[in-house]
């Protein structure tokens, strides 16, 4: 038979001590079978259960001391071999235990979570900070207070419908944008093991079923456009107007470029004698580099700039860093206020009338393509760097055109200057 160890009381327990040496020492304690008090060198103290289970020896932890009192740490080896004589191996219980938990947890995590999760994952997706930013900021405005709260396992279609329904017909761009954020959040949460089944946010064969599609309501979300007809007498009033933001501006109307393009523009990125502009891939929407004819209007515009030392920006701000985008919008605010302000109408798209945006110059440029001019409309998408989307298109479309779009470029800066130089002057393309 076992030899059956001395019970120890809770002073006895108390005066127990390492006997030296490197390892560990066990020191049974009696009182139940197998109960030792395990010593370290240091000093540690922990009870440990030390039994056979199933023919295997197992060492079963019970806390340290003093935290778990003898009396508990006998209470708690009692009821491990009441466990084990009705055939319950206590250890695989508590890893069974464990992973239910830890399942649990992962299970738990909140849409707001996982946001942070997935961003951290995608982060060399992101071009610059401030995409980064944007994708957070449209997830925080108008998914958070919807879904922020809610498990990603408990997401479904029509809690993602409460986020996109509000802004749908008047926000449609943003609101397509927060669907598919949405759904790389889930994505990343269904992948990493936090949720399970279809992805609610999809939109082929789901949401696709429950909203109009985005090219159906898209007329209420474009950027408001300035009407052709105004388009000589805005930009007459914006050379009147001094500082970078209105430069900026100008230019960005000549160039027909995107706001982030033009205000993120470095002098490297331009070549004065051969009149041309090439924006690098990396700051292009497409992720394509982009060549940009400059007119002679542009052209004299740059040459007219003020370099500032140690600083490659073309436009900077007052503070040294690029303009903000509202910088440029507030600007166009204020013409549209100033032309109402003297009577008119002031500068308002034809089909909304909102006032226009700089953005919206875009549109005006491909109106003026479409109806002013015989260019081809491909030539105007090219200067435009817009996205292909048609393969047979693409494959006609390999060169950019550059010296056909000179032309091209040259009357657009003609038809914008048309009524500072006292009428409609428009060459008709070839």
């Amino acid at each position: 038979m076992p030899k059956v160890a001395a019970e120890l009381g809770p002073l006895d327990v108390k005066r127990l001590s390492h006997p030296g040496g490197k390892g560990n020492a066990m020191m049974p304690v009696g009182g139940v079978a197998g109960l030792y008090l395990q010593l370290t060198p240091k000093g540690g103290r922990t009870w440990i259960l030390r039994m056979q289970v199933g023919g295997r020896r197992r060492d079963i932890g019970l806390g340290g001391f003093p935290t778990v009192t003898l009396a508990q740490a006998r209470d708690k080896a009692r009821e491990l071999r009441d466990k084990v004589e009705c055939g319950i191996d206590p250890v695989e219980e508590r890893k069974t235990a464990k992973a239910k938990l830890i399942e649990a947890r992962r299970k738990g995590m909140l849409f707001s979570e996982a946001v942070d999760k997935a961003l951290a994952a995608k982060l060399d997706a992101f071009r610059n900070e401030k995409h980064r930013a944007q994708w957070r900021s449209t997830l925080d405005r108008y998914a958070m207070p919807e879904i922020g709260a809610f498990p990603v396992g408990q997401i479904d279609t029509a809690a993602v419908l409460r986020c996109l329904q509000p802004i749908w017909a008047t926000k449609t761009e943003t609101a397509t944008r927060l669907r598919g954020r949405i759904e790389a959040v889930l994505s990343w949460a269904t992948v990493a093991g936090h949720r399970s089944g279809d992805n609610p946010a999809r939109w082929a064969g789901n949401l696709k079923e429950l909203l109009p599609a985005a090219s159906k309501v898209a007329k209420e979300s474009n950027h408001p456009a300035l009407q052709l007809d105004d388009a000589p007498a805005w930009l007459a009033d914006l050379r009147q107007r001094e500082g970078f933001p209105a430069r900026a501006l100008e230019f960005l109307a000549l160039t027909a470029a995107r706001s982030g393009e033009v205000r993120g523009a470095a002098w490297d990125e331009i070549d004065l004698d051969k009149a041309l502009w090439i924006i690098p891939a990396q700051r292009m929407k497409m992720q394509r580099e982009h060549r940009v004819p400059l007119t002679a209007e542009a052209v004299a515009l740059l040459k007219a700039l003020p370099r500032l030392d140690g600083n490659p920006l073309v436009f900077p701000g007052a503070r040294g860093g690029q303009l903000s985008d509202m910088a440029l919008s507030m600007l166009m605010k204020r013409q549209h206020a100033a032309a109402v302000a003297a009577g008119g109408p002031g500068y308002l798209d034809r089909v909304s009338k909102r006032p226009a945006v700089p953005h919206g110059l875009r549109s005006t440029f491909r109106d003026w393509v479409a109806e002013r001019t015989t260019f081809p409309g491909e030539m105007a998408e090219v200067a435009l760097a817009h996205r292909i989307s048609n393969a047979v298109e693409a494959a006609y479309r390999r060169g950019d055109m550059i010296e056909k779009r000179r032309r091209m470029m040259a009357d657009w800066a003609d038809f914008l200057s048309s009524r500072a130089l006292g009428g409609n002057v428009v060459r008709m393309g070839v």
